[in-house]
């Protein structure tokens, strides 16, 4: 027999420790639930949890990590909660065999929060970068409501998911953005380095040239004289239009341009449905209210024009209007979108509907990218094949003009 001492919160929000005698944790474990209470942490009385930062990175509020490291983090502390170990033992164990310098001294501090009192979602709350709204808001209802080893393994598999998406969605973008590169590369190259041999050689000869390839050597000329200069004025447009993105008037304007780019901006729509649905659809069934769900959701749908959308919708619905009828106003929302919460309202299965909703636009947006890669690959190709086709037959139209005259 061993003393152990624990700490635990009740449902009523109230937090206890004390000591229980009895031979192992899953004993004491068994004793507190017993009691009503939620097991936060157990440890023997002589046992003594430690961890030295030395070595690693300061830990300030905006430290960030990977998405993949925030994803196999949740879902191994969604098993240790699962298996009935206690908070504080759990976070031990995974600063225990984190290799990550950044993640161990997060829930270092997370860890230490705790132990002075805070509740996991106030701990949580110290690292926006990391754990944003969403995370947090389950994290504090599955406290609440006792079920933190459900909510951790609905986190899980959103973040999943959402990756998932993300990735579909940069993985469209790689093609497209390999094959210009390769163009401004090879355009670079023979207009600063071959067309003026080709050039010089024409003047040597004294032919006249055609006026596809005076244009050319023009062209070629201007973007020697001045490339620093035209580097320098994208520079001061990337730049520009950065800062104007920042703005809040800048990035509405941006994002509607973007929203009516034609198949790009279907495509963004979808992702942001998508989004919406899976967010919501998790926050439902973790009991987080409809109001705080959206207010959240609002601010993950990546896009001005939607996030304002969905505030309007969140202040309609707060006014006493269902769901399905704000979203309706939107304009945003297809009628299958709008039916299928209708449904869930009414079925009181808001949260499965949501789930379905999302499933289906996942499968638009995998479609929607085949669609765009497989659209974008010949017109790349065929643009590639053009510029580099016209450059090389401006070149050699003198040549064969000047074989003809000797000929003649």
């Amino acid at each position: 027999m061993a003393v152990y001492q624990w700490q635990g919160k009740k449902h009523t929000g109230e937090y206890l420790r004390g000591e229980i005698t009895a031979e192992n944790y899953e004993q004491v474990i068994e004793e507190i639930r017993k009691k009503d209470i939620y097991p936060i942490s157990v440890k023997k009385k002589s046992e003594f949890f430690t961890l030295s930062l030395r070595g690693t990175k300061e830990i300030s509020p905006n430290t960030k990590i990977s998405d993949n490291n925030l994803i196999v983090f949740t879902r191994q502390f969604s098993s240790l909660i699962e298996s009935g170990v206690p908070i504080l033992q759990g976070l031990s164990i995974m600063i225990e065999q984190q290799k990550n310098k950044e993640l161990k001294g997060i829930l270092t501090k997370i860890r230490e929060g705790i132990e002075s009192g805070a509740s996991l979602s106030d701990s949580l709350r110290k690292f926006p970068k990391v754990f944003n709204d969403l995370y947090v808001n389950l994290v504090e209802s599955g406290e609440k409501g006792g079920v933190l080893d459900r909510v951790f393994k609905r986190l899980s598999v959103y973040f999943e998911k959402i990756l998932k998406l993300k990735r579909k969605i940069k993985g469209a973008m790689i093609y497209p953005i390999v094959v210009l590169s390769v163009a401004i590369g090879v355009i670079v190259i023979l207009m600063t380095f071959v067309i003026p041999v080709f050039a010089n050689l024409f003047s040597s000869v004294g032919a006249k040239l055609p006026a596809l390839t005076r244009d050319v050597i023009g062209f070629s000329d201007f973007m020697r004289a001045y490339i620093l200069y035209i580097i320098i004025v994208l520079g001061v447009l990337i730049f520009a239009l950065k800062v104007y993105n920042k703005k809040e008037s800048g990035k509405r304007n941006i994002d509607r341009i973007i929203l009516k780019i034609p198949v790009v901006g279907i495509l963004l729509k979808k992702v942001a449905i998508a989004r919406f649905a899976r967010t919501l659809s998790t926050m439902v069934e973790s009991g987080v209210p409809i109001l705080a769900g959206l207010a959240i959701v609002s601010k993950t749908s990546g896009n001005k024009i939607i996030e304002e959308s969905l505030m309007q919708t969140k202040e309609d619905v707060s006014s006493g209007s269902p769901l399905s009828t704000a979203l309706n106003k939107t304009k945003l929302f297809p009628p299958l979108v709008i039916q299928m919460v209708m449904v869930g309202e009414k079925t009181g299965n808001l949260d499965a509907m949501l789930a379905k909703v999302a499933d289906y636009y996942d499968e638009e947006v995998d479609n929607a990218v085949n669609n765009l890669t497989q659209m974008l690959e010949p017109a790349l190709i065929i643009f590639l094949g053009v510029v580099v086709g016209t450059l090389v037959v401006a070149m050699y139209l003198p040549i064969f003009n000047l074989g003809k005259a000797i000929k003649g």
